[in-house]
């Protein structure tokens, strides 16, 4: 039954099934983290072609999961500015669906997630209803480049909130709006999601068990030291991503 799951061999579909439940239950407890870790993992056993579409419906059922179970904590004021971002940065990545020089991208999201971690903080403006219009469009549209825009989205919301329950809840609620318009994109793009339904469905399913074992954790942890891990998180994921894309960049990798 694992080698109908999709094209790759049972042993490697068993292999990203477990994955999905630990990435998805790091990023319930952690805020921010699994759909790098999924997306890097998935990147060494899977086509490039079929890497995004997958990745992006796998983070749309573990982040709309993690939205509907803390949907009470969602800043819904947030979440409206965020939309209409959305809505225009997928309209230009189907328009466009290119790529800037590879590595260019990583770059980019690992110095925003380091400045926001560690620089001087942005001028209120920037988390205003016009900032996030501009972040959800900028994010959309990178998350349908190179596949994971979560440290980027993570680290604006950041900004805009303390309380761990409330960043967690609009963090899964934005991702699952960006990951939404993936099936639109790569539809029109002649993606076909047919060949790997399966798998992607199976994994969906074991993120729902890894969100509700990350949110037992989440209650468990103070907010003194949830905002620690947090931060080093990022940081930690932003090196990851240096890592990635100077390689790509010299083509390296």
């Amino acid at each position: 039954m694992l080698e109908l799951l999709s094209p790759l061999s049972a042993g490697v579909n068993l292999a990203l099934v477990l994955l999905s439940v630990v990435t998805s239950a790091l990023s319930a407890a952690a805020g921010i983290g699994g759909g790098t870790l999924l997306i890097i993992a998935m990147a060494q056993v899977m086509p490039a072609t079929a890497l995004i579409p997958v990745h992006g419906m796998v983070q749309l059922g573990s982040n709309g999961g993690r939205a509907a179970m803390t949907w009470r904590h969602v800043r819904r004021d947030i979440v409206a500015a965020f939309l209409p971002g959305v809505i225009v940065g997928a309209l230009v990545a189907a328009w466009l669906l290119i790529r800037l020089p590879y590595g260019v991208l990583e770059l980019c999201i690992a110095a925003f997630v380091l400045y926001s971690c560690w620089g001087p903080g942005l001028p209120q403006r920037a988390v205003g209803r016009t900032g996030t219009v501009v972040a959800g469009a900028v994010t959309t549209l990178l998350s349908s480049l190179v596949g994971a825009s979560g440290p980027m989205v993570a680290s604006f919301i950041k900004l805009g909130m303390s309380e761990r329950l409330p960043r967690v809840a609009t963090f899964a609620t934005c991702m699952t709006l960006q990951h939404m318009t993936k099936a639109f994109i790569f539809g029109f793009a002649g993606f076909v999601f047919r060949d790997w339904l399966w798998l992607m469905l199976a994994m969906v399913a074991a993120g729902f068990a890894g969100t509700w074992l990350g949110l037992r954790l989440l209650h468990r942890v103070t907010d003194h030291r949830f905002d620690f891990f947090f931060k080093w998180a990022l940081t930690l994921l932003a090196l990851r991503l240096i890592w990635l894309g100077a390689e790509r960049l010299l083509g390296l990798g």
